[in-house]
């Protein structure tokens, strides 16, 4: 059953596009889903799984939005059949201090982050019970798990997206479906490399390992996870931070 269909939410990000290529690797049939805003970036991604030829395909997603969710599941199941594998990657931050945050950082955040692992999970788990598999994997953040300055609107989202994990994960662990979410620590992304160096050099020297993970290393984990062999695994959190979080 190598050839399930994964859908991977915010798939031509930094990690996304390391999931989808992981992925396809392994057989499964990928559908990278993100916002079609972003016409260059969609060009760059499309050169960069040109290897992989069909086995890789972009659909338009808004996952905030639940019309938008709910289109994408109806058109890839008609088209290709149900979802077996839904990797909710989709993520945005919008830093500052709480003294100095808006309503609408907090709330898009909020929607983006934990909303729309809402709205996908719920459109997808009843074709995985009813067909008694499925894989769902959704990335949260060490800073879900240590806190952030600056990002309680991040790092409370991504608290929840484990609170939701395992809450889902008891609901269809007898259905063959697990639930799991995975906690990356700083990786070489855009989003990263958007840090001004300063605080970037310190972040990587609090790093037990003494760099920055690569995506890479995550999209390993996330394939672990979506195997068919990883069936008695769920509800689970996999930190992968380069030993960051002992750092606390």
């Amino acid at each position: 059953m190598n050839d399930r269909i994964a859908l991977v939410t915010g798939g031509i990000g930094g990690l996304g596009t390391e999931i989808c290529k992981e992925l396809a690797r392994s057989g499964r049939r990928v559908v990278a889903a993100d916002l079609a805003a972003r016409s260059e970036r969609i060009e760059q991604f499309r050169s960069e799984i040109a290897e992989f030829g069909e086995a890789i395909r972009f659909e338009p997603l808004d996952v905030a939005d639940r019309e938008s969710c709910a289109s994408l599941v109806k058109r890839v199941g008609e088209q290709q059949g149900t979802i077996s594998i839904l990797v909710n990657s989709a993520g945005i931050t919008r830093d500052t201090s709480l003294r100095k945050m808006d309503g609408a950082q907090w709330d898009d955040v909020l929607r983006i982050n934990l909303g729309g692992i809402f709205n996908m999970c719920r459109l997808v788990v009843d074709g995985m019970t009813a067909q008694g598999f499925g894989r769902i994997v959704n990335i949260s953040s060490v800073n879900g798990q240590t806190g952030q300055f600056g990002q309680t609107n991040y790092s409370a989202a991504k608290a929840g997206v484990h609170g939701f994990t395992m809450a889902l994960a008891r609901e269809v662990a007898r259905k063959g479906v697990t639930v799991n979410s995975i906690s990356p620590g700083y990786c070489d992304t855009p989003m990263v490399r958007a840090v001004p160096e300063d605080i970037r050099n310190q972040i990587i020297a609090s790093i037990p390992v003494g760099r920055l993970g690569q995506p890479s290393e995550i999209a390993r984990t996330v394939g672990f996870l979506a195997d068919d062999a990883a069936g008695y695994i769920t509800g689970a959190n996999i930190p992968v931070n380069g030993g960051y979080f002992m750092s606390f």
